[in-house]
């Protein structure tokens, strides 16, 4: 677990909870890489946005989100499921440009890691 979070996202997420909100999550939308993982996110799911696991060496077809994700300062916090071992984090989703975010958490039993997803174009 020494990076990721992903989407955590997320990332990735969400309901929409302010205008900025809305606006980082619309950010999101699309293909994501991290690692041997690739996450799709957009609307949908259980909390308003859906980060799915669509390819890689463990958990496809996975939905990462578990909590709707709220935004807490310059980023947005959700829970999220760790795409290669399924633990669910506490994360911290920050945009770092159009084509990348970073995702930073830890588990509950504090396990913590941190990775930059990037944009699949």
């Amino acid at each position: 677990m020494n990076k990721i979070i992903a989407a955590i996202a997320g990332i990735a997420v969400m309901g929409i909870a302010t205008i900025a909100s809305a606006q980082d999550m619309s950010a999101m939308m699309g293909k994501w890489k991290w690692q041997d993982f690739v996450v799709e996110m957009g609307p949908g799911g259980d909390f308003g946005m859906s980060a799915k696991v669509i390819s890689g060496p463990a958990n496809v077809g996975m939905e990462m989100m578990q909590s709707t994700m709220q935004m807490k300062g310059d980023a947005m916090v959700a829970r999220v499921k760790h795409p290669a071992n399924g633990e669910v984090y506490n994360a911290k989703i920050s945009i770092m440009g159009p084509d990348s975010w970073k995702m930073d958490g830890c588990t509950d039993a504090g396990a913590c890691a941190s990775g930059v997803f990037t944009r699949i174009k």
